[in-house]
């Protein structure tokens, strides 16, 4: 098939979604090139409908292989659509992308088109600001991540990889309305030998949702993965469900309606919640995606300024 390259002007940092224009990366992007020394590289979103066509997939990743100022880009919402519909344009996959079958960073070195999958690395450094090391051998929480996508198998993979068990919860409870991404993790876990117990439920019913977060013991960590909230409207789980006690509630997004982290708030004082949104997941997620396409080093002390610059703006 033949596409329609558009030859760009300027070095171009694509954005790869589903609602790129409601995006802080928007007020973020030039703030942070001032920071990097790279005022010249403009960012572009390319909005793909929710379980696009493949061709439409491919013509986003033709775009980035073959305009030399077209330089990679970040995937959201798409990772493992993008990977399944053009992995064979590739011409490298970093570790973590071969073994979720996903894609969340694009980027080019020396002509070849690269594939990376940052959201371990994201989910883990996240993750690692909301609970002290050894968190689950000292309080025996469990983990229930409601969807299945990109995210939460990241953050699956990211807690298999914890060499210290008490680093890693006793059971991960993975909840997905479709039962592809669950045969997606499962087969993803079946090649690790790990000790976390991962159940598997295919569900789309938020009672039946609220009546696992109530079984969870005390100390548990509830993510709301699946995107409702920002790309779809509603919540996982009903306004009646109850949180774990002393445990954690993990809204991966940081915009839109937000059911989800609303809910837990108001569950702060009676059940002794830790409420967190996805604001350090979005910073560590686009650092380390623009990190890798623009080739640079990204110290902790970069991570600092970065954070600091988008903070200013943050709406």
């Amino acid at each position: 098939m033949e596409y329609n390259i558009i030859t760009k002007t300027e070095p171009t940092f694509y954005f790869i979604g589903v609602t790129t224009g409601k995006s802080s990366i928007n007020n973020v992007f030039p703030l942070w090139m001032e920071v990097m020394g790279k005022t010249d590289v403009v960012l572009e979103g390319i909005d793909h409908a929710i379980h696009d066509e493949p061709e439409n997939y491919r013509k986003s990743v033709a775009q980035i292989k073959y305009d030399p100022l077209s330089l990679g880009a970040l995937v959201t919402t798409h990772k493992m659509n993008v990977y399944a519909a053009a992995a064979d344009m590739f011409d490298y996959f970093d570790p973590y992308a071969a073994t979720t079958a996903e894609l969340s960073c694009i980027s080019k070195n020396d002509g070849l088109l690269q594939g990376h999958a940052k959201d371990p690395i994201t989910a883990g450094l996240s993750l690692e600001t909301i609970i002290d090391p050894g968190y689950f051998g000292e309080t025996g929480g469990h983990v229930l991540c409601l969807g299945a996508g990109g995210s939460a198998l990241a953050t699956l993979l990211y807690l298999i990889n914890k060499p210290n068990a008490a680093d890693r919860p006793d059971k991960f409870i993975a909840v997905n309305r479709s039962p592809g991404k669950l045969d997606h993790m499962r087969e993803m876990v079946k090649k690790y030998e790990t000790d976390i117990a991962v159940e598997y439920l295919h569900n789309s019913d938020p009672i039946k949702n609220d009546q696992v977060m109530a079984s969870l013991p005390e100390y548990s960590i509830v993510i709301n993965a699946t995107g409702m909230g920002k790309d779809t409207p509603g919540s996982p789980v009903t306004d009646e469900g109850i949180f774990p006690k002393n445990g954690v509630a993990w809204e991966f997004n940081y915009r839109g309606e937000l059911n989800f982290l609303h809910q837990a708030m108001r569950q702060v004082n009676s059940r002794k919640l830790l409420v967190e949104d996805g604001w350090v997941y979005f910073l560590h997620g686009w650092s380390q995606v623009i990190a890798e396409v623009l080739h640079i080093d990204l110290t902790p002390a970069l991570f600092k300024e970065l954070d600091k610059a988008a903070s200013s703006v943050r709406s």
